[in-house]
C-alpha cells in the first residue's frame, strides 16, 4: 500500500515538472516579449541577447502615444469593445428566446442562423459593404460595429446552455407577477453567469484584435483599431524592434488580464457545457 502511494505521489511530482517546464517553454515569447518591450533600441540588438532589460525604460511606450496615435487607436478599440458587448446581450436574448419561447416556424428559422455558420466572413464583406455603402456608414465607427453585433455561433451558445435551464423556473416566476426582462436580467443571467463569462472573453478577444474590417471600412486613421495601428508600427518602424515589442505588448496583456480574472467563469462554462 506504501509503495502504492509513493508510486503515485513521484508521478504527480512528474507530471507537475513536466507542466511547469511545458508552461515555461510556452510562456518564453510573451515574457521576451514584454521584457523586450522595457529595453532600450540599442540593447534589443546587442549579442548575446539578454532576457531582462539592463537599463529598463517606459520610453517605448510613450513613444507608442506621442510619435503614434495609440491614444486615437486606443479609443477607437474601448469603443468597439463597449458596442461588442451590447451585441452580446442582444445574442443571449436570442439564444433565451430559441431556447424557452415558442412561435411559429422556430426550428427553421434557428436553422437558418446556424446555415450562416458555414459561409465565410470573408464572402460576406463585400455585399455588408455595399449595403453600409447604401447606407452612408463607410468611414464611421457604426459602420465597424454594426455587422458584429449578431454572432451566429454566439446566439447558438446560449441557446445550449438556457435550453437546460428549468422551465418551471421561469413559470414560476411569472405567477409571481415578474415580467419578462425582470425575468431575463434577474433569473435567467445569474444562472448563465459560465456561459456569459465564455462569451463575454471571446467578444472582447474578437473586439480587441479587430483588423481587418476596420481597415476595410475606415479611410480615416482616427478610426483605425489597435490592430491597425501595430501593422502601420511594422512598416514605419521596422528596425526597431523594442517599439514593436512596446505595441505587441500593449495589445497582449488586457486580454491576458482579463483572462486571469474570468478564468474560473470559463473553465466552469467549458466543464458545465461538456456535461450537458
Amino acid at each position: 500500500m506504501a509503495s502504492g502511494k509513493s508510486k503515485g505521489n513521484t508521478e504527480r511530482w512528474i507530471a507537475t515538472i513536466l507542466l511547469i517546464i511545458g508552461g515555461f517553454i510556452i510562456s518564453l515569447p510573451f515574457i521576451w516579449m514584454i521584457t523586450s518591450s522595457f529595453k532600450p533600441e540599442s540593447e534589443i540588438l546587442q549579442m548575446p541577447p539578454t532576457l531582462f532589460a539592463e537599463n529598463p525604460t517606459i520610453q517605448n511606450y510613450i513613444n507608442l502615444f506621442t510619435n503614434m496615435n495609440f491614444g486615437v487607436y486606443l479609443r477607437n478599440t474601448l469603443i468597439i469593445v463597449l458596442l461588442s458587448f451590447i451585441g452580446l446581450f442582444l445574442n443571449a436574448m436570442a439564444g433565451y428566446g430559441f431556447a424557452k419561447y415558442h412561435f411559429k416556424n422556430k426550428e427553421k428559422v434557428f436553422y437558418l442562423v446556424l446555415a450562416t455558420m458555414m459561409i465565410p466572413g470573408q464572402v460576406t464583406m463585400i455585399p455588408v459593404y455595399l449595403l453600409l455603402n447604401e447606407m452612408g456608414l463607410i468611414n464611421t465607427m457604426a459602420g465597424i460595429v454594426l455587422p458584429g453585433l449578431a454572432a451566429a455561433f454566439s446566439i447558438f451558445l446560449f441557446r445550449m446552455f438556457m435550453a437546460t435551464i428549468p422551465t418551471d423556473l421561469i413559470e414560476a416566476a411569472r405567477l409571481d407577477g415578474a415580467g419578462e426582462f425582470y425575468i431575463f436580467f434577474r433569473l435567467i443571467m445569474p444562472i448563465s453567469k459560465p456561459i456569459f463569462a465564455v462569451q463575454g472573453i471571446l467578444t472582447f478577444i474578437a473586439a480587441w484584435n479587430s483588423f481587418l474590417w476596420p481597415l476595410i471600412i475606415a479611410n480615416d486613421e482616427s478610426l483605425y483599431t489597435l490592430s491597425v495601428g501595430l501593422s502601420l508600427l511594422k512598416g514605419q518602424y521596422a528596425s526597431n524592434f523594442a517599439l514593436q515589442m512596446a505595441g505587441a505588448a500593449f495589445m497582449v496583456l488586457p486580454i491576458i488580464i482579463i483572462f486571469s480574472f474570468f478564468q474560473k467563469y470559463i473553465v466552469e462554462g467549458f466543464t458545465t457545457s461538456g456535461l450537458k
